[in-house]
């Protein structure tokens, strides 16, 4: 089986920047690796899962439940495996990837009362890899930044790019209870939990680039 690096945290933390510099890092270096990227905007098998995200389903992120939301990615996850990516990574490929199943474990178990999120996610971890035969990260990368932050850095890029905010990203209570889980996720389970700020700014990306890689390259 190959490897797969999962970049995982807040929003607004990185994930898509620090997952392509990663991947574009190794590949100069000789690296065979593929990125993806979740959930598959346009795909048919995200369908529910953009439907939900627009408000659609309900207007807050707590009106579709965390097991039936977590339904909907793990559908768009588990086509692209069988479309995609899932031979290269049977025969040995590096998959560097922006978002997982790890994206449900923080999102909907956010959503639950703190002593129903281990069930949840041994429910979670359980269905997609044990039941769909998902493969489980080699490494999680987990980009914190304070929610504050978050909302300062998501509101100036609306203003920048003239776009409205999903809804998850209009919560703030919904995005700092995220975080929280994020946390325990990181202490549970034993991911790389990469600070992405320094007094109440951002570090820069390439010096949090660096320190993924430093990190990554022990890995591979």
């Amino acid at each position: 089986m190959g490897k797969l690096i999962v970049f995982e945290g807040t929003d607004g933390s990185g994930k898509a920047t620090q997952s392509r510099l990663l991947l574009e890092r190794l590949r100069r270096e000789g690296v065979d690796c593929r990125p993806l990227t979740f959930p598959r905007y346009g795909e048919p098998s995200a369908a529910a899962v953009e439907l939900y995200l627009r408000g659609e389903l309900g207007t807050k992120p707590g009106d579709v439940n965390a097991y039936a939301a977590s339904t909907f990615y793990a559908v768009d996850r588990y086509c692209s495996y069988r479309q995609d990516w899932g031979g290269y990574y049977e025969n040995g490929g590096v998959l560097i990837a922006d978002r997982y199943t790890t994206s449900n474990a923080v999102h909907q178990a956010s959503k639950l009362p703190k002593e129903e999120r281990r069930a949840f996610l041994d429910w979670l971890f359980g269905f997609e890899y044990g039941k769909l035969g998902l493969p489980e990260p080699t490494a999680v990368f987990y980009l914190d930044v304070p929610t504050e932050l978050t909302e300062r850095m998501m509101r100036s890029r609306e203003a920048a790019t003239n776009t409205s905010a999903d809804i998850h990203e209009k919560d703030a209570a919904y995005l700092r209870a995220c975080r929280e889980a994020g946390e325990q996720l990181v202490a549970d389970y034993g991911w790389q939990y990469v600070d992405c700020s320094h007094d109440g700014e951002m570090r820069t990306i390439e010096d949090i680039h660096g320190e993924i890689y430093r990190r990554a390259k022990e890995m591979l």
